[in-house]
């Protein structure tokens, strides 16, 4: 397995060694083992989820607090997205920073996003399904986000004139320096 560092601390890049023969390919997606090794500490993960979205559609950026902060590992089945962490964490040298990746069912590129960080994505397929591994349960009560369009952030979505499909939540997301603050 590949690691690609991205320029916000702690967020990378996993590109799977991908074994392709006439039948087709095979990867291991998930090593606990590996994965602990890398970051360096123990990462129990406790939800996964699965959503399928059609073009255009725009999730996020979305973040829980602590007690109940999410680490995610996110990968893409089918499909493809342009994926996006923003870094909350005040004491980082990259506050308020973004980065974001491609990550499709052909790169088989996987992105772990640590405690900290809001996420979100925008859809560049007709469709996708996106996977990913979270490390605290869905806890509404301490759920935050942000506006993907907020100009403090100056995300640059690859939108190649699509009009983003929101969800309600997202549609009122508070800007960023109105946002629930990480501790």
């Amino acid at each position: 397995m590949r690691i690609i560092h991205s320029r916000l601390h702690g967020v990378l890049i996993l590109e799977p060694d991908v074994y392709r023969d006439s039948r087709g390919f095979f990867l291991e997606s998930y090593n606990q083992k590996y994965l602990d090794s890398l970051l360096g500490t123990q990462t129990v993960f406790v939800q996964d989820n699965h959503s399928r979205s059609s073009r255009g559609v725009l999730r996020g950026l979305h973040y829980q607090l602590p007690p109940f902060a999410q680490g995610k590992l996110v990968r893409v089945t089918s499909g493809r997205i342009y994926d996006v962490a923003v870094d909350l964490r005040r004491d980082s040298p990259a506050y308020g920073q973004w980065d974001g990746v491609e990550l499709s069912a052909e790169n088989h590129r996987q992105l772990w996003i640590p405690p900290g960080f809001a996420h979100g994505f925008l859809v560049l397929s007709d469709t996708v399904d996106v996977l990913y591994k979270a490390t605290a349960y869905y806890a509404p009560e301490t759920e935050g986000s942000i506006r993907w369009d907020d100009p403090t952030l100056a995300i640059d979505w690859p939108l190649e004139g699509l009009t983003p499909l929101l969800s309600g939540k997202d549609q009122n997301a508070p800007c960023w320096a109105e946002a629930k603050p990480w501790p």
